[in-house]
């Protein structure tokens, strides 16, 4: 289950060209102060229950659309229609985690650990939801509105052998339904969240022609005020942010948790780095040949090669087994930027090598650190076309140094899974928890910023990647990673090295 994201590739991430402009979207609020009178404005009540300090839940209640069931429950129903290649029915199991994994090797604790398929967020994140202690029926006090619409079950039925009004058809029914909703009006969906397991280049079809890729969710217009949470966001659009991939990990107590960071800690790592993950020989761009190569060289280097046969690729105690026993695991890109395979490895409390900065730092910033150095090692990727040594190059990382990464990561790992939908973790916030509270804290500051008056005039949509990252005077500067995120120019000239 390392990168196994489809039986045929996805195509190459979706760039903004000069013809196909980014959607101007993002609620990224600086420039201008406009002093308009004082407005009631419907989201007052939500704002004021922040200073209700009588009130635990005050500034982040959520309210949860009531769907009509043709938006999730009844994808479930046709569990076997979500997949071309996978039965989808055993996944969509124990509330979206899956059949639970036999701990024979001895590799797992003995409870909380899943075959989980890795795009199951969709109704992970809802069933988590429904466990989330400040629900609310009323929506004029909700902080931020959930839509439990499975979009990425959606689109993962159509992507191949179907026509673009089918593989549209449940998105544009989705938001009519929706902007006729009095909640839509409060804040013309601004407001709104919703999440898909899929990345995020499935919902962004660029034209109307059958042969593009996936649907268009993410350019219609309602949708773009709209906040969609996906494992692999676009570096040059706003209305999207990148959340964890599901780990086969989901603990029902915080204990769990603590025990199993603690058991990383003493773990003898006698590899200095792995790599699980097949070549891409058709991929001009990958490292990932060199990345095998280098493995197969090394004496303290170990690879589970994966194939389209059965392979130990697709046993995830084989997999947890080599992160276990690794200082340090390397994570190329695989089909698009990100993988799975990134966050079972600090599961594992493995050090990620990560070879572009769109397939974690760019990515996960509500989940990771900003400083990348505290838990990663970053190796450009023309570096492995150089043909530098990996081995040497992670070899001349001290002991302590080492050693202090391997405990931010491990320290990292309550936040990066996700906990088990039918019970609630008693103090740690999880991977949904941080997911809330950021999109609670961007709506708030939008409502904040609506009542100073405050525009969003000189925000840049294209450098999306850097705002999050970056103070808003840096964002519009040059930056190191310009060229891997460089927007590709009508005569071809200047393209993305991605």
């Amino acid at each position: 289950m390392v990168d196994n994201s489809s039986k045929h590739e996805t195509p190459d991430p979706v760039q903004p060209t000069d013809e196909n402009p980014p959607p101007p979207v993002k609620p990224k609020i600086k420039g201008r102060t406009t002093h308009h009178k004082k407005q009631n404005y419907p989201f007052m009540r939500a704002l004021r229950t922040v200073d209700n300090k009588s009130d635990p839940c005050g500034g982040r209640y959520i309210y949860v659309h009531d769907l009509p069931p043709r938006f999730n429950s009844d994808m479930l129903k046709e569990c076997k229609t979500l997949s071309l290649w996978t039965n989808m029915c055993k996944f969509t199991t124990n509330g979206g985690l899956g059949p639970p994994l036999d701990n024979t090797d001895g590799v797992f604790s003995n409870t909380g650990w899943y075959a989980t398929n890795q795009f199951a967020v969709d109704v992970i994140f809802a069933n988590r939801m429904k466990q989330y202690e400040c629900l609310t029926k009323d929506s004029s006090l909700a902080a931020a509105i959930f839509v439990p619409f499975y979009a990425g079950f959606d689109v993962a039925r159509y992507l191949w052998g179907h026509n673009i009004s089918t593989r549209d058809s449940a998105s544009l029914a989705l938001v009519d339904w929706l902007v006729k909703r009095p909640e839509w009006s409060i804040m013309g969906g601004k407001d709104h969240f919703l999440v898909a397991g899929r990345i995020t280049w499935d919902f962004r079809r660029l034209t109307d022609q059958e042969s593009d890729w996936g649907n268009k969710l993410l350019f219609l217009p309602a949708a773009k005020n709209m906040s969609m949470l996906v494992v692999e966001s676009s570096p040059w659009n706003a209305n999207d942010y990148g959340i964890p991939y599901p780990t086969y990990f989901h603990p029902a107590r915080d204990d769990d948790v603590i025990i199993w960071q603690e058991r990383m800690r003493k773990l003898d790592r006698n590899n200095l780095f792995c790599f699980a993950g097949a070549p891409r020989p058709d991929n001009l761009k990958s490292i990932r040949g060199q990345i095998i190569e280098q493995c197969k060289n090394s004496k303290v280097g170990k690879l589970l090669e994966c194939d389209l046969g059965e392979s130990k690729c697709h046993s995830p105690s084989s997999i947890m087994q080599m992160f276990q026993s690794s200082l340090f695991c390397l994570q190329p890109q695989g089909d698009s930027y990100t993988r799975r395979s990134a966050f079972d490895s600090m599961l594992a409390g493995c050090i990620p090598v990560f070879f572009h900065p769109g397939s974690a730092y760019t990515q996960y910033t509500w989940h990771l650190p900003k400083n990348f150095s505290e838990y990663s090692v970053f190796i450009p990727e023309d570096d492995v076309r150089r043909n530098i040594s990996i081995e040497e190059r992670l070899g001349r990382i001290s002991k302590e140094k080492v050693k202090e990464m391997r405990e931010n990561v491990i320290n990292l790992i309550p936040q990066l899974i996700y906990a088990d939908p039918r019970s609630k973790l008693e103090t740690l916030k999880d991977a949904f928890d941080v997911a809330v509270d950021a999109v609670i804290n961007k709506v708030t500051k939008l409502r904040k910023d609506v009542i100073k008056g405050r525009e969003d005039d000189d925000f840049i949509e294209e450098l999306s990647w850097k705002y999050a990252l970056l103070d808003e005077v840096e964002a519009t500067g040059p930056h190191e990673w310009d060229p891997y995120f460089s927007k590709p120019k009508k005569d071809g000239k200047s393209v993305s090295n991605s």
